[in-house]
């Protein structure tokens, strides 16, 4: 197969971190559209809502106030997916039906007071103290004997299914390893095993020299749309040097961190000019005690619009039925956002605009 029939022809690729296969169809985006057209909210967020839940001062769900928080706010789950006081047991029947407890914490993260700014509106000095939040919350949390795995991710808009509009995002802590780290610590460790080399860092050098597939980056991270992308703007932000967790980074590459991610957010909202729905969330080392060095430290973006603020990527049919399948081509999508102003589409004025360099 040629390079050139990536851009145009149905392919499978092959996805490194989860040993996967991912159907690409380029020319599917041709045809025409009379399915589902989601309807962008119109409405402006408030600085504060004194209905909302999160807000500094306001009530929440349990009966509990908040405080009058000026930069981030951090609690356990009032509807925890996880509870600490689960005890241990299991449930086999005839060895088919198998189900065991899972035990673990539930926290939430509120980035900032204002309800109406989303990670691109922040500063950059303020997503550090988020990353901050998130580096100080992976290792109390990591350091519980029972915690094997500390997933941090966020939800963004009510389009994936955010029940409140307050931005923030949440920290899963539990007993398992769940399955898509474990998916990836499978792969990485059997290159590992096999090459001797880190999977992402060698992954890294073919992007960075290609650079068709290349968003953003700076001096400590690159953001791409992987090779093997199944969202229609899906990007993944790699450390460029080999580190496993929050932890391992240097109070340089944190600010560093903190930067890439208000870039690639700006990208997406900037791209159908919306504050763009997504799912993201960091891989990084289980906190189970061992020693991880086929782990490189990442973070996934999932966002579902494809077309247009209006039209979204839906999983389903073939995609849950079959294999994982895609409408345009990763070279192409990560084209686009690195085409686009880093400038907030809020915040340009005239020829006001900043291109990627």
């Amino acid at each position: 197969m040629k390079k050139s029939d990536l851009l145009s022809r149905p392919h499978r690729r092959l996805n490194l971190l989860t040993g996967e296969w991912i159907l690409v169809s380029p020319e599917r985006t041709k045809r025409p559209w009379k399915g589902k057209v989601e309807k962008p909210s119109g409405v402006t967020a408030p600085k504060y809502d004194p209905n909302c839940y999160l807000c500094p001062g306001n009530v929440r769900a349990n009966g509990e106030s908040n405080p009058k928080y000026t930069h981030t706010f951090i609690f356990d789950n009032d509807f925890s997916a996880l509870k600490l006081e689960t005890k241990e047991a299991e449930f086999v029947d005839s060895d088919l039906l198998v189900a065991k407890s899972e035990k673990g914490i539930c926290r939430v993260v509120c980035f900032s007071p204002r309800h109406d700014l989303t990670l691109p509106e922040m500063s950059a000095e303020d997503i550090k103290r988020v990353v901050e939040v998130w580096t100080d919350e992976y290792k109390r949390l990591g350091k519980n004997a029972f915690i094997n795995y500390v997933q941090i991710f966020e939800n963004k808009g009510e389009l994936m299914g955010a029940s409140n509009p307050h931005p923030h995002c949440q920290i899963w802590a539990e007993i398992s390893i769940p399955v898509e780290p474990a998916k990836e610590l499978v792969q990485m460790r059997k290159y590992l095993d096999e090459k001797k080399r880190c999977l992402l860092c060698d992954y890294l050098d073919i992007e960075s020299k290609q650079k068709v597939r290349l968003v953003a980056e700076n001096d400590d991270f690159i953001v791409v749309v992987p090779f093997w992308a199944v969202w229609p703007f899906e990007t993944l932000v790699v450390s460029k040097r080999h580190l496993g967790s929050l932890t391992e980074m240097t109070d340089g590459e944190r600010r560093s961190f903190s930067d890439v991610l208000k870039r690639i957010t700006v990208l997406y909202d900037n791209l159908f000019e919306v504050s763009f729905p997504y799912s993201a969330g960091i891989h990084q080392s289980p906190t189970d005690g061992r020693e991880h060095p086929e782990v490189h430290f990442h973070m996934h973006f999932y966002p579902p619009l494809l077309r247009s603020a209006s039209v979204k990527k839906f999983m389903v049919g073939y995609e849950m039925l079959a294999n994982p399948q895609r409408d345009i081509s990763p070279e192409i999508s990560a084209e686009k956002l690195r085409e686009l102003s880093e400038i907030h589409f809020k915040e340009r004025t005239g020829n006001n605009i900043k291109r990627n360099p």
